[in-house]
């Protein structure tokens, strides 16, 4: 056979080979997170190829959606390429083996059963008919037009044992007379995964594949593809599954919007936060530290620190999102400069209805920033700096604790008076209250409870002078009359 490959690249180069055939799993997206931190720990070549060749499965909203969410990762890729626009070379190299004479036609059809398929205790292995059919035989019925499928001649009877030395899970090996005889090429022509997956990583240099363990046992059927075509293989390295917490696999059927990678953005993730939560399901920083920046990932990152043992995403139905992956966010949260975290909060309060000038939000993301762990926590933490009036509250709110509403009236009575010629700046602010509280022999709590509740709705707010001094004084004032007279209601 002609060689149709050259040799692998002698620096690395991965590949992410996603399926168009539904949103961007957080499990393939951990899968392209660590083959990306690969390639550039080792300072090598990062390819996305869309293998979409099962085309009653795949969808343009699929291809859009997995774009989509690896956009919004930010990490980049350096090479891409669509495995349906590859097709002729996949036949091409199906043809070679099988002119080798390392493949047979079986023309079966697909609704047969398998009641004349050999292998042990019942298992499908090879249809014998079909595999010793004389190749005369064979040219005969393709040339009249039977269908078939094109199945790679696995050796049989020779205890032959395929072996891989895994990057995680070390030496692997199976018996040939184990494997079936797997199709290469479907009836209508297209190839199967098997196929266009190994064809193209030789094609493309693919010197280090990382996929997900549930690829492993088919890498023994692939080393045998590889052999087929003289070409050398890829090392391999099975990354541990992501499952929920009661042990199942992390499925789109079962779980849900809980396992697309957009439902962690709408809801208001950092893209680092997301992927530094993803690298710690099944990998292991020697530093011991959880909450990592991306360049701080990509340093430590080798695939010795890749567990063996699934990881688990702790979950519930009422909850969908792993406690740690909210720390980590809220973590990343309080690191981000204030002008970008104000950027990135904007279109959050767009989305409740807010339409805020980027000022304001510049000055309400400090009080707020220790307050929040998702950005989609800002808008009903920061509500009442927008609002023109507040929602309705409970006027017993306003009552400090071992006091009556009497109390809270004259505390509200005193600030309005004392705040009509304070400066709204921090320091006059918290100068002006603390000698009102002293005035009314009240301790500091007693005076700025009914306060904050008067301007903010809330007992539960963010620092009270830099509030009042972001709302200012025609805000403040109006709601504190409000308050009193929601206290006299109560009289």
């Amino acid at each position: 056979m002609p060689e149709l490959f050259p040799s692998p690249a002698s620096t690395p180069r991965v590949r992410f080979a996603p399926s168009p055939t539904g949103y961007l799993h957080v499990g393939s997206a951990r899968t392209f997170i660590l083959n990306w931190l690969f390639a550039r720990h080792n300072h090598g070549t990062m390819v996305l190829r869309l293998d979409d060749t099962d085309l009653e499965r795949n969808t343009d909203t699929s291809v859009q959606s997995i774009f989509e969410g690896l956009r919004w990762l930010g990490l980049n890729w350096d090479e891409e390429y669509k495995q349906s626009e590859r097709l002729a070379l996949h036949r091409q190299a199906a043809e070679a083996i099988f002119a080798r004479g390392l493949a047979y036609r079986d023309f079966t059809p697909a609704h047969a059963g398998d009641d004349n398929q050999s292998g042990p205790q019942g298992a499908w292995l090879f249809n014998s008919g079909m595999r010793d059919l004389s190749r005369e035989e064979s040219d005969r019925r393709a040339a009249a037009g039977e269908a078939f499928a094109l199945r790679f001649r696995v050796p049989r009877g020779t205890d032959r044992a395929l072996r891989f030395i895994d990057g995680v899970y070390g030496e692997q090996s199976k018996l040939a007379d184990e494997v079936e005889d797997f199709a290469l090429l479907r009836s209508d022509g297209m190839p199967t995964y098997h196929l266009a997956s190994c064809i193209d990583d030789a094609d493309l240099h693919i010197s280090h594949i990382i996929r997900g363990q549930d690829h492993l046992t088919n890498t023994f059927k692939h080393l045998l593809i590889f052999e087929a075509l003289e070409a050398k293989a890829p090392q391999f390295a099975h990354l541990p599954l992501l499952v929920a917490p009661d042990g199942a696999k992390l499925s789109k059927r079962k779980h849900g919007p809980v396992v697309s990678v957009t439902t962690y953005r709408d809801a208001g993730f950092l893209p680092q936060a997301f992927i530094n939560f993803l690298c710690l399901l099944g990998w292991s920083p020697k530093n011991d530290r959880d909450f990592l920046t991306l360049d701080e990932i990509r340093d430590l990152f080798t695939l010795d620190g890749v567990n063996r043992a699934n990881a688990v995403v702790n979950f519930t139905e009422a909850d969908p999102f792993d406690p740690k992956a909210v720390w980590l966010n809220a973590e990343h949260l309080r690191a981000l400069p204030v002008e970008e975290l104000s950027e990135k909060l904007m279109p959050f309060f767009e989305q409740a209805g807010f339409h805020p000038s980027p000022k304001m939000v510049a000055a309400v993301t400090p009080l707020i920033r220790e307050r929040i762990k998702l950005l989609r926590d800002a808008a009903p933490a920061a509500d009442f700096f927008f609002l023109s009036e507040l929602p309705p509250y409970d006027p017993a709110e306003l009552i400090p604790q071992k006091g009556d509403a009497a109390l809270a009236a004259r505390v509200l009575q005193h600030a309005e008076q004392v705040l009509a010629t304070t400066t709204f700046d921090h320091a006059s602010l918290e100068s002006a209250l603390r000698e009102a509280a002293a005035a009314l022999n009240l301790k500091a709590g007693s005076m700025f409870q009914p306060i904050r509740v008067a301007i903010c709705g809330r007992k539960n707010a963010p620092p009270l002078f830099e509030t009042m001094a972001v709302l200012g004084r025609d805000v403040c004032l109006p709601r504190i009359r409000q308050a009193i007279a929601k206290l006299d209601a109560l009289a």
